[in-house]
């Protein structure tokens, strides 16, 4: 597996006074926006993103959507579930079946008992139910022919 690239660190502007990105930022204010407030609020963005549940399925008015992992393989894979899980509507339920619910999570520190945190536990941990084969609820599973 590659690794990844570490992002690059923005350059700081050594010599800009405090509380101004620039020097230049600063002299604008100082210039031509007078009257303008600097930094004034912070405003919350979403880069919009569509998602498509591995399995969906419908009970009592519920809408179950199964996301079936063999494996997280990196933070940005795994942190995306939380964005859909707190943009679903009301009922609706993300729920993971994983593959191997005790393999160790990409990039987990290793704890003092030698052990990694889980894909089982990172699920809990986030507030997700989550299942393996063994463990799925009997009337979600459909009878062989």
């Amino acid at each position: 597996m590659a690794k990844r690239i570490p992002r690059k660190v923005r350059p700081r502007d050594v010599k800009a006074p405090k509380g101004y990105d620039s020097v230049w930022e600063y002299n604008l204010h100082q210039d031509f926006l007078k009257d303008w407030k600097h930094h004034w609020d912070t405003l919350k963005y979403v880069i919009p993103k569509t998602y498509e549940a591995d399995f969906v399925k419908e009970f009592d008015g519920s809408v179950i959507l199964i996301e079936a992992k063999g494996r997280f393989w990196d933070y940005a894979e795994y942190s995306k579930y939380i964005h859909i899980r707190d943009a679903l509507p009301d009922n609706y339920e993300l729920v993971f079946v994983f593959q191997k619910p005790n393999s160790p999570m990409p990039g987990a520190k290793l704890r003092k008992d030698k052990t990694k945190r889980s894909h089982a536990e990172w699920a809990e941990l986030n507030g997700f139910r989550w299942f393996s084969e063994e463990t799925l609820p009997k009337e979600w599973i459909n009878e062989k022919d």
